[in-house]
């Protein structure tokens, strides 16, 4: 079992020299300087996060977690909870939109349950990391044990570590669970200090009646629970879910290990959040894939001071964004390792003050 202090206490800014190199580098290249945009931006970013000019992205790994809520008594999902036993049946299929775009993007998915409320049966493509079958209905009381929130984030840090071995060079967050809309949309209230209102979306696609659910159950769940948000365990255990903590704990083992990660969407941006208050140092290795359609989004990005490098009004989670988001990694890297620079094509540079590679 991961030590989660011990881990907290290997996490620490990243050296920049490297994203200095890659940026005197990509000005160098047969282009005017900056005209390709954030992709230029993306690889020195990862570029500072590896340590490495040039960076890799030959072995990316998109982690799916799934878990279940208590919360979806409140009638807050269009779907009922059974939906996430059988999408991790899919995931484990190969049939679902995250393992289709994790193909284009040449990643790998790595499918873990972490507290689906159903028995799954055994698979060698699922990693059983269940804490309990579902967390509790947190309008009630506690959605889990503050032991289990630190176990979940132990076993997302395990998960990481046990990929290692296989050159795992990039992280994507990834999320499957009823009702985890519900659960991200109080975290990220509690985190920011957004009205709840403001944060809450529709989710599996619920009507402005099941939205209004949401809220209410949100609302009553922090009068009764009162997460403190200073403590990020605090809040994982009272209004968080299992798969929500072991993200968390996911982005920490990319920040301990210095590998990017590459932030979903709104669970995944909760989990992220979550994340940063436990070790604000691991805010240096998170990219933010795109902007979901959940409004909730907008506050986690801002908090977590990330700008998406997608728009595409996707809010479908599972990884799909960050599957995207691999890809254009993947471009900005060959950017730097195969684009010719003036010197070499023989190209003339913009005139007095810019430098021939």
């Amino acid at each position: 079992m991961a030590d989660l202090l011990k881990h907290l206490d290997r996490i620490s800014a990243p050296d920049v020299s490297a994203g200095v190199d890659a940026q005197r580098w990509l000005d160098q290249l047969t282009k005017p300087p900056g005209s390709l945009g954030r992709l230029e931006e993306l690889a020195r970013r990862l570029a500072e996060i590896t340590g490495r000019c040039p960076p890799a992205v030959e072995h990316p790994v998109i982690f799916t977690l799934a878990g279940d809520h208590g919360v979806v008594e409140e009638g807050v999902s269009a779907y009922p909870q059974v939906v996430t036993a059988q999408m991790v049946e899919n995931f484990i299929r190969g049939g679902a939109a995250v393992n289709v775009l994790a193909r284009h993007a040449g990643a790998r998915v790595v499918v873990a349950d972490f507290g689906v409320a159903a028995r799954l049966a055994e698979d060698v493509s699922l990693k059983a990391m269940k804490i309990a079958p579902g967390t509790r209905n947190m309008t009630r009381g506690p959605a889990m044990t503050r032991a289990q929130a630190q176990a979940a984030v132990e076993a997302g840090i395990e998960l990481v570590e046990a990929e290692r071995p296989r050159g795992l060079d990039l992280i994507g967050m990834g999320e499957m669970g009823i009702g985890n809309t519900t659960a991200a949309s109080a975290m990220v209230a509690v985190f920011t200090g957004a009205p709840v209102g403001d944060v809450t979306g529709q989710g599996t696609g619920v009507d402005e009646e099941g939205r209004r659910r949401k809220v209410a159950a949100i609302e009553r769940a922090l009068l009764v629970n009162r997460p403190d948000a200073s403590d990020a365990l605090d809040v994982l255990a009272k209004v968080g879910g299992f798969e929500i903590a072991g993200l968390a704990g996911v982005a920490l083992a990319g920040a301990a290990y210095r590998l990017p990660v590459v932030v979903d969407g709104f669970i995944a941006g909760a989990a992220a959040l979550a994340a940063v208050r436990l070790a604000p140092a691991a805010r240096h290795v998170l990219l933010a894939s795109h902007r979901s359609a959940e409004p909730g989004h907008r506050h986690a990005l801002e908090a977590l001071g990330l700008e998406p490098y997608l728009d595409l009004g996707m809010r479908l989670g599972e990884g799909t964004g960050a599957a995207l988001c691999i890809d254009l990694a993947r471009a900005a890297v060959k950017i730097l390792t195969e684009m010719a620079t003036f010197k070499s094509a023989g190209v003339s540079t913009a005139g007095p003050g810019v430098t021939d590679a």
